[in-house]
């Protein structure tokens, strides 16, 4: 019934009479104990950049024309299917487009960038500290290269420890979350590695901050209709936003805020706070749509049996003297 008189408000005026009610208890989604009703399966996809490109500088929102015509340019450029056989990404993209799901449009509002403060749709710089950090992670993946000595060499993302890097953001596949409520907890299901989240919303204080994990500690509340989870307590070697190539550390502090405003919609928005690797915080909003069909596992056998297969390799060769 919401989903269809939303649909009617649109193609007439006078059909907004008709479905007035309707329309307005859809702002006001609630379960069975009175809790704003977020439950579903969810999915974040999208081709908005998470900052703003350099071609959209100081243009924060595009025309609808520039948007459809950006949107088949980034199709484009993201075809896996367009190659040349005998060619370096020939052999190392392993998937065809079939599998890919980045999504077809930009968000509904046009914006040039996820990324809403600062205004200008960017990261805010690096401290001076997390330039030097970033400079040393380098040095020493360069020295590891593609001969690793020993699992610990590799990232978490390779070793399928955990993809599902926070916050969460639109990639390559695997965009889905389901959510699941009881009085006094959220549950957030993520495809990727299957991780899922517990949050706790009866007040209780975070973890000791020797206690550290890969997706944090979070804690949520409830601030009108909108669900506000604050994570802290990150475990050092996680780097949580590095499935986005942005580095972080155990020092993040990261608000995330979810709101449902439409039957098939929640607004999603995250504050990253991380004094010890940004000049300041940043905020970005991106709309999750509700997804079709239940969630499947998500299993990381081939970054398993990959893993394996790199090690015994590079010791092959240091046995033949290769290296």
């Amino acid at each position: 019934m919401h989903h269809h008189c939303i649909r009617l408000i649109g193609l007439a005026a006078a059909a907004f009479v008709l479905c007035a009610p309707a329309a307005l208890d859809a702002q006001s989604f609630k379960t069975s104990w009175g809790d704003p009703d977020l439950q579903g399966t969810w999915t974040n996809q999208t081709l908005t950049p998470l900052e703003r490109p350099a071609e959209f500088a100081g243009k924060p929102v595009l025309t609808a024309e520039e948007a459809r015509a950006y949107e088949a340019r980034l199709r484009q450029q993201n075809n896996a299917d367009i190659r040349t056989p005998g060619t370096r990404r020939d052999v190392t993209v392993a998937y065809n487009d079939a599998w890919w799901d980045r999504g077809e449009r930009i968000v509904a509002d046009r914006r040039t960038s996820l990324i809403v403060d600062p205004a200008d749709g960017k990261i805010p710089a690096l401290t001076p500290a997390a330039q030097k950090r970033a400079e040393a992670a380098r040095a020493a993946n360069a020295a590891i290269g593609d001969n690793p000595a020993a699992p610990e060499d590799l990232d978490v993302y390779s070793r399928c420890i955990i993809r599902s890097a926070l916050p969460r953001l639109s990639t390559g596949y695997n965009n889905n979350y389901e959510i699941v409520q009881t009085p006094g907890y959220v549950a957030i299901l993520q495809e990727q590695i299957h991780d899922t989240r517990i949050i706790p919303l009866d007040g209780r204080p975070h973890l000791s901050s020797v206690m550290r994990n890969y997706l944090g500690d979070s804690r949520g509340k409830w601030e009108g209709d909108t669900l506000v989870v604050e994570t802290t307590n990150f475990h050092p070697k996680g780097n949580p936003m590095g499935g986005y190539n942005v580095l972080s550390d155990e020092n993040l502090r990261l608000v995330e805020r979810f709101r449902r405003t439409a039957d098939d919609t929640i607004e999603y928005t995250f504050t990253v706070d991380n004094p010890t690797m940004w000049t300041k915080p940043w905020t970005a909003v991106i709309n999750w749509k509700r997804s079709r069909g239940e969630l499947l596992e998500y299993a990381c056998h081939e970054g398993n049996y990959s893993l394996r297969g790199m090690l015994s390799a590079a010791r092959a060769e240091e046995a033949a003297g290769k290296r």
